[in-house]
């Protein structure tokens, strides 16, 4: 795909979703890791109103890992694999207090060494608070970018690369944000909404069935 159309579509899908931003809520960027860890499988809304009640006793990694085990699973129980993300949290708190002086690192590198963090999680918080020009691929960006032909790999990893070489350098910070919400709001899993869609005369899920669906 040429750069020319890939920018085209970029821009259609903009003109949908034109505030598409973060919808995690945090103060710093040790808040959004955490609530970055806390989203998997679970909606921002849900994760919001659960990180709002533990930043309230726990916003920096000295705290959290000051923090009862057992208080912090009671916070987390309204979330999916809740003991799992508990270790995680106090795990990857005292990894940042250990080696990185309580500070998030800017690296992917040393961030994916942290308990829990995976791919996505690192380049989200890179992205977002650091500002670097890379790519999240979660459920919707793999998706929609499947979809759209802006890739046609079957692994997150691949469709991160292919929008690297697919979408001109000035769109990455902003692709991942602007996929996910047409993604979430438009180009849903299940009963995407088709007749209300900008980008269509591009999709593979419209004019030729549910080849790219997942």
């Amino acid at each position: 795909m040429t750069h020319e159309l890939s920018e085209q579509i970029i821009q259609k899908i903009s003109t949908v979703v034109p505030n598409a931003n973060c919808e995690l809520e945090y103060q710093n960027p040790y808040q959004l890791l955490v609530a970055v860890v806390l989203s998997a499988q679970c909606t921002d809304v849900r994760v919001n109103k659960v990180a709002r009640e533990l930043f309230e006793v726990a916003s920096t990694p000295l705290q959290m890992v000051q923090l009862d085990e057992v208080k912090l699973q009671q916070i987390l129980r309204p979330l999916g694999f809740f003991r799992a993300k508990a270790k995680s949290i106090l795990t990857l708190s005292k990894q940042l207090l250990d080696k990185h002086d309580g500070i998030v690192p800017q690296d992917r590198e040393q961030l994916q060494a942290l308990q829990g963090v995976g791919r996505k999680t690192a380049n989200v918080v890179l992205m977002e608070v650091f500002k670097q020009p890379v790519i999240a691929v979660d459920t919707h960006v793999f998706r929609v970018s499947r979809r759209l032909l802006l890739s046609s790999s079957d692994t997150p990893k691949g469709v991160e690369n292919d929008l690297y070489e697919n979408l001109p350098k000035h769109l990455h910070l902003k692709a991942h944000q602007t996929i996910l919400h047409f993604g979430r709001y438009f180009c849903k899993a299940q009963r995407p909404l088709c007749e209300r869609c900008v980008v269509k005369q591009y999709c593979t899920y419209l004019n030729i069935g549910t080849k790219n669906n997942t």
